[in-house]
């Protein structure tokens, strides 16, 4: 049985909640919208029997504390950072789904000598040179950008009408998130602030492609090995991860998560468990 611990790291502007378990070389997890470091439930236990798993919640949501900006990938990144710097972890492998994705990529472009190896899960990068939101298909992008329009739809009790949506929807099968894992999501979500706080996320997609665009041109493509793995049913991103992190990086392997959509981490936890220690395992 692989022991979960929760803290809590205050950064100044902003205090992170992180679940911690495990020992040996750092992984850290990073999880995607709306989702919280729960997300990776099922897949820690199989990582902590030989890493030491470090998930932490994202700036604004989770058990993490709501200020009012920063939600631009770069900024977010860098609160991973600073988290692992106060845990005095210098080296780490590296692992994203959905938002953390690009959030994990920034980290990655920003301090690329002290990512070992990278994970991108069912996600494209801002700025690749393709439309992140597919010509439209994730319709949610553009309405969770529109100024004031979400808040007033949303908000007030009516937090779960789009989580559920999304649950419903975006994943393979509409069960595959259960109303256990639902009620936990939402607790978090209904925070003062926590919807506010994604909805930043998303409107800082113009900066974080910018942001991006400017660290590629400087430095060039990641260096460190990369794997990119995306659903193959419903909104699963297919290939597309595969191929948006090969216009990023230049050492990527990966492929299709069988049977998912895009909640890949909790409708294929064994797989994607597998596929990473196979990474991370591999010299």
């Amino acid at each position: 049985m692989i022991d979960m611990t929760h803290h809590h790291a205050d950064l100044g502007d902003v205090i992170l909640h992180y679940v911690k378990a495990g020992s040996g070389p750092v992984v850290v997890l990073i999880h995607g919208i709306p989702q919280t470091w729960y997300e990776w439930r099922h897949v820690i236990p199989h990582l902590a029997e030989k890493y030491t798993v470090i998930a932490p919640d994202l700036r604004g949501l989770g058990d993490s504390s709501h200020p009012t900006d920063g939600y631009d990938k770069k900024t977010m990144s860098n609160d991973i950072w600073r988290l692992l710097q106060s845990l005095n972890i210098d080296n780490f492998y590296l692992v994203g789904h959905d938002w953390g994705g690009p959030t994990a990529f920034s980290l990655a472009a920003q301090h690329p000598k002290s990512v070992i190896k990278l994970a991108i899960l069912d996600v494209a990068i801002p700025g690749d040179g393709a439309d992140f939101s597919q010509n439209g298909r994730r319709w949610h992008h553009a309405l969770f950008r529109t100024p004031d329009i979400p808040e007033q739809l949303f908000l007030g009790g009516r937090e779960h009408v789009i989580i559920n949506w999304l649950f419903d929807n975006y994943g393979y099968l509409p069960n595959c998130i259960g109303v256990e894992e639902r009620t936990e999501y939402l607790r978090t979500y209904v925070k003062p602030g926590a919807m506010r706080a994604m909805f930043s996320i998303y409107r800082a997609l113009p900066q974080d492609a910018s942001d991006n665009q400017a660290m590629l041109a400087q430095r060039g493509k990641l260096k460190m090995p990369v794997l990119a793995l995306g659903g193959d049913k419903s909104f699963g991103r297919g290939l597309e991860t595969l191929e948006s992190l090969k216009r990023v990086a230049e050492n990527v392997q990966g492929g299709l998560v069988p049977n998912s959509g895009h909640w890949v981490t909790e409708e294929q936890p064994e797989f994607i468990s597998k596929e990473l220690l196979k990474f991370f395992d591999h010299q």
